[in-house]
């Protein structure tokens, strides 16, 4: 392998927004890094809403692009200054810039960890970046006090790939943890995974009414939602005074435009729009939280659900299957 080494492979890409008929599988050619960067074969890669999101202009890309957060495989080469890795490691990612749905690429060796030889690729591939999105939320993104056992959190979407990684990593932490999911077959997954207690938003759209019940009027120290525009009211209404709403993403539509003054009428209520990629900003940051979650993988305290597989080539099908909100637990794209 010389430093000119290059090889032709599979990538997906879009070269116009809109919906799953823009994925494409095309042959590009992949070099060698460059300094700080790494080569990756992908054994599995990660499927996560923000796919979508790129691949329909909600979070923009310039075009053509390539999509794709997260994956794992084997380190091919290391570019100049990569001390962390070497040819041949295990290693999985969660990282910017997107790309991951490949056979093969080359990206910034900051947020790529080895991964332990008990970890499948499978689930190296699914974990990192919801694994590390249930993280920064419950570890790092707290409530005025922090989060203490018997604390009683709100996490919608509690049956999907970060959601079930949720409700086992609140359990853990002795959380009385409410889930939200749309069936009540979901509802039980999460229950399954952890939940203290779960609400079906289809049969009780009124969820704050009941998150009220729960908590005996209360209300929860903090939300953590990744809906976004159905749920924002009524996760508002779910917070007790100097509660915090964690927005993370926009499943349902972009949160509108908000008046800070419904923060003060409801009770001096804290906001915040965090990212993954902030917390991931450095290597020691990575390294520390990817720590963090593979020791929880590793001990058995969490479960990687991976439910769903595709082939490379079936990237439109998974990509319907998370717009139609039919999946549960993590799905990869296979190479």
């Amino acid at each position: 392998m010389t430093s000119t080494w290059t090889s032709s492979e599979k990538v997906v890409r879009i070269d116009q927004v809109g919906g799953p008929e823009q994925l494409k599988l095309v042959s590009i050619e992949v070099g060698m890094p460059g300094p700080g960067e790494v080569r990756i074969r992908h054994k599995a890669c990660g499927l996560n809403f923000i796919d979508i999101y790129h691949r329909n202009g909600v979070y923009p890309l310039p075009m053509p692009h390539s999509l794709g957060m997260e994956g794992a495989g084997v380190v091919e080469a290391v570019g100049e200054g990569v001390t962390h890795l070497a040819v041949g490691d295990r290693a999985a990612y969660a990282s910017p810039p997107p790309g991951a749905y490949a056979t093969a690429r080359v990206l910034p060796a900051r947020s790529v960890c080895k991964l332990p030889d008990d970890i499948s690729f499978e689930t190296g591939a699914a974990m990192m970046l919801k694994g590390l999105t249930a993280q920064y939320l419950l570890r790092r993104t707290l409530p005025q006090g922090g989060l203490q056992a018997g604390d009683t959190v709100l996490f919608h979407a509690a049956a999907g790939g970060v959601g079930l990684i949720a409700c086992q990593w609140a359990k853990a932490l002795g959380l009385q943890l409410i889930g939200t999911a749309g069936s009540d077959e979901k509802c039980e997954l999460a229950r399954q995974a952890g939940a203290a207690h779960v609400i079906n938003y289809r049969s009780e759209p009124d969820f704050a009414t009941r998150v009220r019940e729960i908590t005996e009027g209360r209300g929860v120290k903090v939300v953590y939602d990744s809906v976004g525009a159905d749920t924002w009211e009524g996760s508002l209404n779910s917070l007790a005074p100097f509660g915090l709403m964690v927005s993370f993403g926009n499943a349902s539509g972009v949160v509108p435009p908000v008046n800070l003054g419904t923060l003060a009428a409801k009770g001096s209520l804290y906001l915040t729009r965090p990212t993954l990629f902030t917390h991931l900003a450095t290597r020691e940051a990575s390294q520390a939280m990817a720590d963090e979650l593979f020791a929880m993988v590793s001990r058995g305290t969490l479960r990687i659900p991976v439910e769903q597989r595709y082939p490379l080539a079936e990237v439109v099908q998974a990509h319907r299957d998370m717009e139609a909100r039919t999946t549960v637990g993590c799905g990869v794209l296979l190479t």
